[in-house]
Protein backbone atom coordinates (compact mmCIF):
# COMPACT_ATOMS: atom_id res chain seq x y z
CA UNK A 1 0.00 0.00 0.00
CA UNK A 2 1.22 3.47 -0.90
CA UNK A 3 -0.22 4.80 2.36
CA UNK A 4 1.99 2.48 4.41
CA UNK A 5 4.84 4.81 3.53
CA UNK A 6 3.28 7.26 5.97
CA UNK A 7 1.74 4.86 8.53
CA UNK A 8 4.16 1.95 9.03
CA UNK A 9 7.59 1.69 10.66
CA UNK A 10 9.32 3.06 13.76
CA UNK A 11 10.08 6.36 12.08
CA UNK A 12 6.36 6.95 11.40
CA UNK A 13 5.26 7.32 15.03
CA UNK A 14 4.49 11.01 14.57
CA UNK A 15 2.53 10.28 11.41
CA UNK A 16 0.35 7.74 13.21
CA UNK A 17 -0.07 10.11 16.14
CA UNK A 18 -1.37 12.79 13.79
CA UNK A 19 -4.01 10.36 12.52
CA UNK A 20 -4.89 9.31 16.09
CA UNK A 21 -5.35 12.98 16.99
CA UNK A 22 -8.15 13.10 14.41
CA UNK A 23 -9.91 10.05 15.86
CA UNK A 24 -8.56 7.27 13.65
CA UNK A 25 -7.95 3.85 15.19
CA UNK A 26 -4.76 1.80 14.66
CA UNK A 27 -6.75 -0.74 12.61
CA UNK A 28 -7.97 2.07 10.33
CA UNK A 29 -4.39 2.63 9.23
CA UNK A 30 -3.98 -1.04 8.29
CA UNK A 31 -6.61 -0.60 5.58
CA UNK A 32 -6.26 1.20 2.23
CA UNK A 33 -6.65 4.95 2.74
CA UNK A 34 -9.16 6.24 0.20
CA UNK A 35 -9.19 9.94 -0.62
CA UNK A 36 -12.75 11.26 -0.88
CA UNK A 37 -12.42 14.41 -2.97
CA UNK A 38 -15.52 16.46 -2.20
CA UNK A 39 -16.26 19.72 -4.04
CA UNK A 40 -19.22 20.49 -1.77
CA UNK A 41 -19.80 24.13 -0.94
CA UNK A 42 -22.63 26.57 -0.30
CA UNK A 43 -21.89 28.68 -3.38
CA UNK A 44 -23.10 26.30 -6.11
CA UNK A 45 -26.57 24.68 -6.29
CA UNK A 46 -25.04 21.66 -8.01
CA UNK A 47 -22.72 21.16 -5.04
CA UNK A 48 -24.66 22.27 -1.99
CA UNK A 49 -25.92 18.73 -1.34
CA UNK A 50 -22.68 16.86 -1.99
CA UNK A 51 -22.19 16.29 1.75
CA UNK A 52 -24.99 13.69 1.51
CA UNK A 53 -23.28 12.09 -1.50
CA UNK A 54 -19.96 11.99 0.37
CA UNK A 55 -21.60 10.39 3.41
CA UNK A 56 -23.01 7.60 1.23
CA UNK A 57 -19.67 7.12 -0.55
CA UNK A 58 -17.84 6.80 2.77
CA UNK A 59 -20.40 4.26 3.99
CA UNK A 60 -19.66 2.19 0.89
CA UNK A 61 -15.89 2.41 1.41
CA UNK A 62 -16.24 1.35 5.05
CA UNK A 63 -18.50 -1.57 4.13
CA UNK A 64 -15.93 -2.77 1.60
CA UNK A 65 -13.01 -2.61 4.02
CA UNK A 66 -11.35 0.73 3.34
CA UNK A 67 -10.71 3.87 5.36
CA UNK A 68 -12.27 6.95 3.72
CA UNK A 69 -10.60 10.32 4.29
CA UNK A 70 -12.44 13.33 2.93
CA UNK A 71 -10.84 16.53 1.66
CA UNK A 72 -12.20 19.45 -0.40
CA UNK A 73 -11.52 21.27 -3.61
CA UNK A 74 -13.05 24.44 -5.01
CA UNK A 75 -16.05 24.83 -7.29
CA UNK A 76 -17.36 27.98 -9.00
CA UNK A 77 -20.94 28.39 -10.22
CA UNK A 78 -20.86 29.39 -13.89
CA UNK A 79 -24.39 30.72 -13.59
CA UNK A 80 -23.58 33.12 -10.76
CA UNK A 81 -20.32 34.15 -12.44
CA UNK A 82 -22.14 34.56 -15.77
CA UNK A 83 -22.13 37.94 -17.51
CA UNK A 84 -19.79 39.69 -15.08
CA UNK A 85 -16.11 39.83 -14.09
CA UNK A 86 -16.49 36.54 -12.23
CA UNK A 87 -16.75 34.64 -15.53
CA UNK A 88 -13.00 35.11 -16.06
CA UNK A 89 -12.46 32.43 -13.41
CA UNK A 90 -14.46 29.20 -14.03
CA UNK A 91 -12.36 27.78 -16.88
CA UNK A 92 -9.18 28.96 -15.17
CA UNK A 93 -10.28 27.12 -12.01
CA UNK A 94 -10.11 23.80 -13.87
CA UNK A 95 -6.30 23.81 -13.62
CA UNK A 96 -6.44 24.74 -9.92
CA UNK A 97 -8.81 21.85 -9.24
CA UNK A 98 -6.56 19.32 -10.97
CA UNK A 99 -3.51 20.70 -9.16
CA UNK A 100 -5.20 20.70 -5.74
CA UNK A 101 -6.25 17.06 -6.09
CA UNK A 102 -2.70 16.14 -7.10
CA UNK A 103 -1.29 18.04 -4.10
CA UNK A 104 -3.57 16.34 -1.58
CA UNK A 105 -3.35 12.83 -3.01
CA UNK A 106 0.43 12.83 -3.31
CA UNK A 107 1.02 14.87 -0.17
CA UNK A 108 -0.90 12.33 1.92
CA UNK A 109 0.00 9.17 -0.02
CA UNK A 110 -3.59 7.98 -0.38
CA UNK A 111 -4.08 4.63 -2.10
CA UNK A 112 -7.11 5.44 -4.27
CA UNK A 113 -9.74 8.14 -4.64
CA UNK A 114 -13.41 8.86 -5.21
CA UNK A 115 -14.08 12.14 -7.01
CA UNK A 116 -17.36 13.84 -6.03
CA UNK A 117 -18.37 16.47 -8.54
CA UNK A 118 -21.29 17.98 -10.40
CA UNK A 119 -20.64 21.20 -12.28
CA UNK A 120 -18.89 22.57 -15.30
CA UNK A 121 -15.13 22.84 -14.65
CA UNK A 122 -15.02 20.63 -11.57
CA UNK A 123 -15.74 17.41 -13.45
CA UNK A 124 -13.02 17.85 -16.11
CA UNK A 125 -10.57 19.18 -13.52
CA UNK A 126 -11.02 16.04 -11.45
CA UNK A 127 -10.75 13.78 -14.50
CA UNK A 128 -7.51 15.55 -15.43
CA UNK A 129 -6.21 14.79 -11.93
CA UNK A 130 -7.28 11.14 -12.24
CA UNK A 131 -5.34 10.78 -15.49
CA UNK A 132 -2.30 12.56 -14.06
CA UNK A 133 -2.12 10.60 -10.78
CA UNK A 134 -3.12 7.21 -12.23
CA UNK A 135 -4.16 5.64 -8.93
CA UNK A 136 -7.43 3.68 -8.78
CA UNK A 137 -10.15 6.31 -9.15
CA UNK A 138 -13.88 6.62 -9.78
CA UNK A 139 -16.22 9.58 -10.15
CA UNK A 140 -19.73 10.20 -8.81
CA UNK A 141 -21.71 13.33 -9.65
CA UNK A 142 -24.44 14.98 -7.63
CA UNK A 143 -27.00 14.44 -10.40
CA UNK A 144 -29.28 16.71 -12.45
CA UNK A 145 -31.64 19.24 -10.92
CA UNK A 146 -35.38 18.58 -11.07
CA UNK A 147 -37.52 20.28 -13.72
CA UNK A 148 -39.22 23.51 -12.70
CA UNK A 149 -42.91 24.30 -13.21
CA UNK A 150 -44.58 27.63 -13.85
CA UNK A 151 -48.36 27.78 -14.12
CA UNK A 152 -48.49 24.12 -15.10
CA UNK A 153 -45.73 24.40 -17.72
CA UNK A 154 -42.30 22.75 -17.45
CA UNK A 155 -39.57 25.37 -17.24
CA UNK A 156 -35.85 25.55 -16.54
CA UNK A 157 -32.65 27.53 -16.75
CA UNK A 158 -32.89 28.26 -20.49
CA UNK A 159 -36.40 29.73 -20.18
CA UNK A 160 -35.20 32.00 -17.41
CA UNK A 161 -32.15 33.26 -19.32
CA UNK A 162 -34.21 34.14 -22.37
CA UNK A 163 -36.95 35.80 -20.31
CA UNK A 164 -34.80 38.89 -19.68
CA UNK A 165 -34.88 39.71 -23.38
CA UNK A 166 -38.62 39.06 -23.48
CA UNK A 167 -39.09 41.67 -20.74
CA UNK A 168 -36.81 44.13 -22.57
CA UNK A 169 -38.97 43.92 -25.73
CA UNK A 170 -42.26 43.98 -23.83
CA UNK A 171 -43.29 40.37 -24.41
CA UNK A 172 -43.21 39.60 -20.67
CA UNK A 173 -43.87 41.74 -17.64
CA UNK A 174 -41.29 42.26 -14.87
CA UNK A 175 -43.74 40.63 -12.47
CA UNK A 176 -43.93 37.50 -14.65
CA UNK A 177 -40.12 37.34 -14.66
CA UNK A 178 -40.06 37.53 -10.86
CA UNK A 179 -42.50 34.62 -10.69
CA UNK A 180 -40.48 32.57 -13.20
CA UNK A 181 -37.17 33.07 -11.42
CA UNK A 182 -38.66 31.68 -8.22
CA UNK A 183 -39.70 28.36 -9.77
CA UNK A 184 -37.42 27.63 -12.75
CA UNK A 185 -34.66 26.10 -10.61
CA UNK A 186 -36.51 24.14 -7.92
CA UNK A 187 -33.61 22.73 -5.90
CA UNK A 188 -30.10 21.33 -5.74
CA UNK A 189 -28.37 19.63 -8.66
CA UNK A 190 -26.72 20.38 -11.98
CA UNK A 191 -28.93 22.93 -13.76
CA UNK A 192 -31.92 21.43 -15.55
CA UNK A 193 -30.66 21.49 -19.12
CA UNK A 194 -27.94 19.87 -21.20
CA UNK A 195 -25.36 22.43 -20.13
CA UNK A 196 -21.70 21.67 -19.62
CA UNK A 197 -22.34 20.19 -16.18
CA UNK A 198 -24.74 17.46 -17.28
CA UNK A 199 -22.88 17.01 -20.59
CA UNK A 200 -19.60 16.26 -18.81
CA UNK A 201 -21.23 14.02 -16.21
CA UNK A 202 -22.96 12.00 -18.93
CA UNK A 203 -19.69 11.80 -20.89
CA UNK A 204 -17.88 10.61 -17.77
CA UNK A 205 -20.20 7.59 -17.81
CA UNK A 206 -19.59 7.24 -21.55
CA UNK A 207 -15.83 7.29 -21.15
CA UNK A 208 -16.06 4.66 -18.41
CA UNK A 209 -15.03 6.60 -15.29
CA UNK A 210 -18.42 6.54 -13.53
CA UNK A 211 -20.92 3.82 -12.74
CA UNK A 212 -24.05 3.75 -14.95
CA UNK A 213 -26.66 6.14 -13.58
CA UNK A 214 -25.37 9.61 -14.41
CA UNK A 215 -28.94 10.77 -15.16
CA UNK A 216 -30.32 9.79 -11.72
CA UNK A 217 -31.95 12.89 -10.18
CA UNK A 218 -29.99 14.79 -7.54
CA UNK A 219 -32.48 14.23 -4.73
CA UNK A 220 -33.41 10.62 -5.47
CA UNK A 221 -32.72 7.54 -3.42
CA UNK A 222 -31.17 6.08 -6.57
CA UNK A 223 -28.52 8.82 -6.46
CA UNK A 224 -27.58 8.01 -2.85
CA UNK A 225 -27.54 4.29 -3.57
CA UNK A 226 -25.28 4.94 -6.56
CA UNK A 227 -22.94 6.92 -4.28
CA UNK A 228 -22.78 4.05 -1.80
CA UNK A 229 -22.12 1.57 -4.61
CA UNK A 230 -19.38 3.90 -5.87
CA UNK A 231 -17.72 3.75 -2.45
CA UNK A 232 -17.80 -0.04 -2.55
CA UNK A 233 -16.59 -0.13 -6.14
CA UNK A 234 -13.43 1.89 -5.45
CA UNK A 235 -12.29 -0.90 -3.13
CA UNK A 236 -12.76 -3.42 -5.93
CA UNK A 237 -10.79 -1.22 -8.32
CA UNK A 238 -8.03 -0.92 -5.72
CA UNK A 239 -7.90 -4.67 -5.09
CA UNK A 240 -7.81 -5.41 -8.84
CA UNK A 241 -5.41 -2.51 -9.49
CA UNK A 242 -7.66 -1.06 -12.19
CA UNK A 243 -6.37 2.46 -12.81
CA UNK A 244 -7.45 5.36 -15.04
CA UNK A 245 -4.74 4.37 -17.54
CA UNK A 246 -6.65 1.10 -18.02
CA UNK A 247 -9.76 3.10 -18.93
CA UNK A 248 -8.42 6.22 -20.65
CA UNK A 249 -7.69 4.55 -23.98
CA UNK A 250 -8.21 6.08 -27.45
CA UNK A 251 -11.43 4.07 -27.87
CA UNK A 252 -12.79 5.50 -24.60
CA UNK A 253 -12.36 9.05 -25.89
CA UNK A 254 -13.93 7.92 -29.15
CA UNK A 255 -16.97 6.66 -27.19
CA UNK A 256 -17.18 9.89 -25.22
CA UNK A 257 -17.24 11.92 -28.44
CA UNK A 258 -19.74 9.51 -29.95
CA UNK A 259 -22.10 10.03 -27.01
CA UNK A 260 -21.45 13.77 -27.14
CA UNK A 261 -22.58 13.97 -30.77
CA UNK A 262 -25.60 11.73 -30.17
CA UNK A 263 -26.93 13.93 -27.35
CA UNK A 264 -25.81 17.29 -28.78
CA UNK A 265 -23.74 18.19 -25.72
CA UNK A 266 -22.25 21.53 -24.76
CA UNK A 267 -19.52 22.88 -27.05
CA UNK A 268 -17.34 23.14 -23.92
CA UNK A 269 -16.94 19.36 -24.02
CA UNK A 270 -14.39 19.76 -26.83
CA UNK A 271 -12.24 21.91 -24.52
CA UNK A 272 -12.47 19.42 -21.68
CA UNK A 273 -12.06 16.15 -23.53
CA UNK A 274 -8.92 17.57 -25.16
CA UNK A 275 -7.49 18.57 -21.77
CA UNK A 276 -8.23 15.16 -20.20
CA UNK A 277 -6.72 13.36 -23.18
CA UNK A 278 -3.61 15.52 -22.86
CA UNK A 279 -3.18 14.42 -19.22
CA UNK A 280 -3.70 10.80 -20.26
CA UNK A 281 -1.14 11.05 -23.05
CA UNK A 282 -3.80 10.33 -25.69
CA UNK A 283 -3.77 12.13 -29.03
CA UNK A 284 -6.93 14.20 -29.45
CA UNK A 285 -7.40 16.25 -32.57
CA UNK A 286 -10.20 17.89 -34.48
CA UNK A 287 -9.91 15.36 -37.30
CA UNK A 288 -11.25 12.73 -34.89
CA UNK A 289 -14.11 15.05 -33.92
CA UNK A 290 -14.95 15.63 -37.59
CA UNK A 291 -14.90 11.89 -38.27
CA UNK A 292 -17.31 11.14 -35.44
CA UNK A 293 -19.60 14.08 -36.27
CA UNK A 294 -19.99 12.78 -39.81
CA UNK A 295 -21.22 9.32 -38.81
CA UNK A 296 -23.10 9.86 -35.53
CA UNK A 297 -26.86 10.49 -35.64
CA UNK A 298 -28.26 13.14 -33.34
CA UNK A 299 -30.65 11.09 -31.18
CA UNK A 300 -31.42 13.26 -28.13
CA UNK A 301 -32.43 16.93 -27.93
CA UNK A 302 -32.57 18.31 -24.41
CA UNK A 303 -32.99 21.95 -23.42
CA UNK A 304 -31.84 24.37 -24.78
CA UNK A 305 -31.77 22.66 -28.20
CA UNK A 306 -35.04 20.78 -27.71
CA UNK A 307 -38.05 20.53 -25.42
CA UNK A 308 -36.91 17.74 -23.09
CA UNK A 309 -35.21 18.01 -19.71
CA UNK A 310 -32.56 15.79 -18.08
CA UNK A 311 -35.30 14.15 -16.03
CA UNK A 312 -36.94 13.03 -19.28
CA UNK A 313 -33.71 11.38 -20.42
CA UNK A 314 -33.48 9.52 -17.13
CA UNK A 315 -37.05 8.22 -17.46
CA UNK A 316 -36.38 7.26 -21.09
CA UNK A 317 -33.54 4.91 -20.14
CA UNK A 318 -30.63 7.23 -19.39
CA UNK A 319 -27.15 7.27 -20.86
CA UNK A 320 -27.06 3.46 -20.86
CA UNK A 321 -29.95 3.39 -23.34
CA UNK A 322 -28.25 5.92 -25.62
CA UNK A 323 -25.03 3.89 -25.55
CA UNK A 324 -27.03 0.74 -26.29
CA UNK A 325 -28.57 2.47 -29.31
CA UNK A 326 -25.11 3.45 -30.53
CA UNK A 327 -23.95 -0.13 -30.03
CA UNK A 328 -26.85 -1.46 -32.09
CA UNK A 329 -25.85 0.97 -34.84
CA UNK A 330 -22.38 -0.55 -34.84
CA UNK A 331 -20.74 2.70 -33.69
CA UNK A 332 -19.82 2.05 -30.05
CA UNK A 333 -16.46 0.47 -29.22
CA UNK A 334 -15.99 -2.03 -26.39
CA UNK A 335 -13.78 -0.59 -23.66
CA UNK A 336 -13.02 -1.19 -19.99
CA UNK A 337 -14.98 0.80 -17.40
CA UNK A 338 -14.91 1.33 -13.62
CA UNK A 339 -17.61 -1.31 -13.23
CA UNK A 340 -14.82 -3.81 -13.85
CA UNK A 341 -16.73 -4.80 -16.98
CA UNK A 342 -16.70 -3.48 -20.51
CA UNK A 343 -19.17 -0.94 -21.80
CA UNK A 344 -20.83 -3.64 -23.94
CA UNK A 345 -21.48 -5.67 -20.78
CA UNK A 346 -22.76 -2.58 -18.97
CA UNK A 347 -25.41 -1.81 -21.58
CA UNK A 348 -26.48 -5.36 -22.32
CA UNK A 349 -29.81 -5.03 -20.49
CA UNK A 350 -30.39 -1.34 -21.26
CA UNK A 351 -33.43 -0.37 -23.31
CA UNK A 352 -35.08 2.74 -24.66
CA UNK A 353 -38.33 3.37 -22.83
CA UNK A 354 -39.43 6.55 -24.63
CA UNK A 355 -38.65 6.93 -28.33
CA UNK A 356 -39.75 10.54 -28.27
CA UNK A 357 -36.74 11.30 -26.05
CA UNK A 358 -34.18 8.82 -27.40
CA UNK A 359 -34.68 8.38 -31.12
CA UNK A 360 -33.34 5.75 -33.50
CA UNK A 361 -31.56 6.20 -36.81
CA UNK A 362 -34.80 6.44 -38.78
CA UNK A 363 -36.24 9.22 -36.62
CA UNK A 364 -32.95 10.97 -35.68
CA UNK A 365 -32.95 14.76 -35.59
CA UNK A 366 -30.13 14.59 -38.10
CA UNK A 367 -27.81 11.94 -39.53
CA UNK A 368 -24.79 13.83 -38.19
CA UNK A 369 -23.73 14.87 -34.68
CA UNK A 370 -24.85 17.83 -32.59
CA UNK A 371 -21.51 19.72 -32.64
CA UNK A 372 -19.64 21.07 -35.65
CA UNK A 373 -16.04 22.18 -36.17
CA UNK A 374 -15.67 25.12 -38.58
CA UNK A 375 -12.61 26.40 -40.45
CA UNK A 376 -11.98 29.31 -42.77
CA UNK A 377 -10.24 32.64 -43.16
CA UNK A 378 -11.73 33.88 -39.87
CA UNK A 379 -10.72 30.72 -37.96
CA UNK A 380 -7.69 29.08 -39.62
CA UNK A 381 -7.15 26.79 -36.61
CA UNK A 382 -10.85 26.10 -36.10
CA UNK A 383 -13.99 27.10 -34.24
CA UNK A 384 -16.84 25.20 -32.57
CA UNK A 385 -20.61 25.44 -32.96
CA UNK A 386 -23.41 23.58 -31.20
CA UNK A 387 -25.21 22.81 -34.45
CA UNK A 388 -27.98 21.07 -32.51
CA UNK A 389 -29.14 24.45 -31.19
CA UNK A 390 -29.19 26.27 -34.55
CA UNK A 391 -32.45 26.74 -36.46
CA UNK A 392 -32.33 25.53 -40.06
CA UNK A 393 -32.50 28.97 -41.67
CA UNK A 394 -29.34 30.07 -39.79
CA UNK A 395 -27.20 27.11 -40.83
CA UNK A 396 -26.13 29.33 -43.72
CA UNK A 397 -25.81 33.03 -43.08
CA UNK A 398 -23.97 36.05 -44.45
CA UNK A 399 -24.01 39.47 -42.85
CA UNK A 400 -22.14 42.56 -41.71
CA UNK A 401 -19.96 42.39 -38.61
CA UNK A 402 -20.97 44.38 -35.54
CA UNK A 403 -17.74 44.49 -33.56
CA UNK A 404 -17.41 44.60 -29.76
CA UNK A 405 -14.23 44.39 -27.72
CA UNK A 406 -15.90 42.65 -24.77
CA UNK A 407 -19.13 40.92 -23.79
CA UNK A 408 -20.69 43.77 -21.81
CA UNK A 409 -20.61 46.13 -24.81
CA UNK A 410 -22.37 43.55 -26.98
CA UNK A 411 -25.10 42.90 -24.38
CA UNK A 412 -25.77 46.64 -24.04
CA UNK A 413 -26.15 47.00 -27.81
CA UNK A 414 -28.47 43.99 -28.13
CA UNK A 415 -30.82 45.21 -25.40
CA UNK A 416 -30.69 48.73 -26.86
CA UNK A 417 -32.21 47.38 -30.08
CA UNK A 418 -29.36 48.53 -32.33
CA UNK A 419 -28.51 45.02 -33.60
CA UNK A 420 -30.38 44.47 -36.86
CA UNK A 421 -31.66 41.31 -38.57
CA UNK A 422 -28.85 39.85 -40.67
CA UNK A 423 -26.02 41.16 -38.47
CA UNK A 424 -23.13 39.04 -37.21
CA UNK A 425 -22.21 40.10 -33.67
CA UNK A 426 -18.45 39.81 -33.09
CA UNK A 427 -17.19 39.63 -29.50
CA UNK A 428 -13.41 39.44 -29.33
CA UNK A 429 -10.55 39.48 -26.80
CA UNK A 430 -12.52 36.94 -24.77
CA UNK A 431 -10.30 33.92 -25.50
CA UNK A 432 -8.29 31.86 -23.00
CA UNK A 433 -5.39 34.34 -23.09
CA UNK A 434 -7.14 37.57 -24.00
CA UNK A 435 -10.12 37.31 -21.65
CA UNK A 436 -8.38 35.89 -19.82
CA UNK A 437 -10.29 32.75 -18.93
CA UNK A 438 -12.45 32.47 -22.06
CA UNK A 439 -15.70 33.82 -20.67
CA UNK A 440 -19.01 32.24 -21.69
CA UNK A 441 -21.20 34.37 -23.94
CA UNK A 442 -24.51 33.09 -22.58
CA UNK A 443 -25.81 36.54 -21.70
CA UNK A 444 -25.49 37.99 -25.23
CA UNK A 445 -26.79 34.83 -26.93
CA UNK A 446 -29.75 34.70 -24.54
CA UNK A 447 -30.35 38.40 -25.20
CA UNK A 448 -30.42 37.69 -28.95
CA UNK A 449 -33.04 34.98 -28.42
CA UNK A 450 -34.99 37.13 -25.98
CA UNK A 451 -35.05 40.05 -28.42
CA UNK A 452 -36.56 37.69 -31.04
CA UNK A 453 -33.43 37.71 -33.19
CA UNK A 454 -32.48 34.05 -32.79
CA UNK A 455 -33.34 33.20 -36.39
CA UNK A 456 -31.90 36.42 -37.80
CA UNK A 457 -28.58 37.18 -36.06
CA UNK A 458 -25.37 35.17 -35.54
CA UNK A 459 -22.66 35.64 -32.93
CA UNK A 460 -18.98 34.74 -33.31
CA UNK A 461 -16.35 34.96 -30.59
CA UNK A 462 -13.00 33.69 -29.39
CA UNK A 463 -14.79 33.14 -26.09
CA UNK A 464 -16.99 30.15 -25.48
CA UNK A 465 -20.63 29.33 -24.82
CA UNK A 466 -22.59 27.88 -21.98
CA UNK A 467 -24.43 24.66 -22.66
CA UNK A 468 -27.53 26.82 -22.17
CA UNK A 469 -26.76 28.70 -25.39
CA UNK A 470 -28.80 28.16 -28.52
CA UNK A 471 -28.77 29.95 -31.85
CA UNK A 472 -26.11 30.52 -34.50
CA UNK A 473 -23.30 30.89 -31.99
CA UNK A 474 -19.75 30.10 -33.09
CA UNK A 475 -17.07 30.10 -30.39
CA UNK A 476 -13.45 29.07 -29.76
CA UNK A 477 -12.33 31.11 -32.82
CA UNK A 478 -8.65 30.21 -33.16
CA UNK A 479 -6.13 31.74 -33.20
CA UNK A 480 -7.79 34.06 -30.70
CA UNK A 481 -7.69 37.83 -31.16
CA UNK A 482 -5.13 38.34 -28.39
CA UNK A 483 -2.73 36.08 -30.30
CA UNK A 484 -3.14 38.12 -33.48
CA UNK A 485 -5.75 35.89 -35.10
CA UNK A 486 -7.88 37.31 -37.96
CA UNK A 487 -10.67 38.08 -35.48
CA UNK A 488 -8.52 40.96 -34.15
CA UNK A 489 -8.69 42.72 -37.53
CA UNK A 490 -12.41 42.51 -38.27
CA UNK A 491 -13.96 45.95 -38.65
CA UNK A 492 -17.53 47.18 -38.45
CA UNK A 493 -19.39 46.25 -41.62
CA UNK A 494 -17.01 43.55 -42.86
CA UNK A 495 -18.99 40.65 -44.31
CA UNK A 496 -18.77 37.32 -42.47
CA UNK A 497 -20.01 34.16 -44.20
CA UNK A 498 -21.17 31.12 -42.23
CA UNK A 499 -21.91 27.68 -43.62
CA UNK A 500 -22.37 25.62 -40.47
CA UNK A 501 -23.50 22.45 -42.23
CA UNK A 502 -20.29 22.38 -44.27
CA UNK A 503 -18.07 23.71 -41.49
CA UNK A 504 -17.01 27.03 -43.06
CA UNK A 505 -16.50 30.46 -41.47
CA UNK A 506 -14.98 33.10 -43.75
CA UNK A 507 -14.22 36.80 -43.55
CA UNK A 508 -14.76 38.65 -46.86
CA UNK A 509 -11.65 40.80 -46.54
CA UNK A 510 -8.64 40.51 -48.83
CA UNK A 511 -5.42 39.25 -47.25
CA UNK A 512 -3.55 42.40 -48.28
CA UNK A 513 -6.15 44.51 -46.45
CA UNK A 514 -5.75 42.38 -43.32
CA UNK A 515 -1.97 42.77 -43.62
CA UNK A 516 -2.37 46.57 -43.59
CA UNK A 517 -4.61 46.40 -40.54
CA UNK A 518 -2.05 44.24 -38.73
CA UNK A 519 0.59 46.96 -39.03
CA UNK A 520 -1.30 49.24 -36.64
CA UNK A 521 -2.26 46.51 -34.17
CA UNK A 522 -0.95 46.23 -30.62
CA UNK A 523 -2.05 43.31 -28.42
CA UNK A 524 -4.27 44.65 -25.62
CA UNK A 525 -3.24 44.20 -22.00
CA UNK A 526 -5.58 41.72 -20.26
CA UNK A 527 -7.79 43.43 -17.64
CA UNK A 528 -6.14 41.73 -14.66
CA UNK A 529 -3.83 42.70 -11.82
CA UNK A 530 -0.18 41.87 -12.40
CA UNK A 531 0.85 38.85 -10.35
CA UNK A 532 -2.73 37.64 -9.88
CA UNK A 533 -3.79 34.10 -10.77
CA UNK A 534 -5.49 35.37 -13.93
CA UNK A 535 -2.29 37.15 -14.94
CA UNK A 536 -0.32 33.91 -14.54
CA UNK A 537 -3.08 31.96 -16.28
CA UNK A 538 -3.03 34.33 -19.26
CA UNK A 539 0.72 33.83 -19.66
CA UNK A 540 0.54 30.01 -19.47
CA UNK A 541 -2.67 29.03 -21.26
CA UNK A 542 -2.72 27.66 -24.80
CA UNK A 543 -5.22 27.62 -27.68
CA UNK A 544 -8.87 26.73 -27.17
CA UNK A 545 -8.63 24.17 -29.97
CA UNK A 546 -5.97 22.33 -27.97
CA UNK A 547 -8.13 22.30 -24.83
CA UNK A 548 -6.89 25.59 -23.29
CA UNK A 549 -4.24 23.61 -21.44
CA UNK A 550 -1.14 25.11 -19.87
CA UNK A 551 1.81 25.37 -22.21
Amino acid sequence: MKSHGTTKGLERATHRALYYSMGFLPEDLDKPLIGIVNSQNEAVPGHVHLDTIAKAVKEGVLQAGGTPIEFPTIGICDGIAQGNYGMHYPLASRELIADSVECMMNGHSFDAMVLITNCDKITPGMLMAAARLDVPAIMISGGPMATGFNEGREVGYTDLMEASGAVARGAMTPEELVQLEKVALPGCGACNLLGTANSMNFLTEGIGMALPGSTYPSTSGKRLALAKETGKKIMELYEKDIKPSDIFKPDAFYNALLLDMAIGGSSNTILHLASIANEAGIEFNMDLVEEIVAKTPHLVKLKPAGDHFPADLDRAGGVEAVLKELKLLGLLKDTMTVTGKTVFENVEDAKVINRDVIRDMETAYSRTGGLKILYGSLAPEGAVCKKAGVVDKMLKHSGPARVFEKEEEAVKAIFAGVINPGDVVVVRYEGPKGGPGMREMLTPTSAIIGMDLGDKVALVTDGRFSGATRGAAIGHISPEAADGGPLAFVREGDIINLDIENGVIDLEVAEEVLAERRKDWTPPVPPVKKGSYLDRYSRQVGSAMSGAIFK
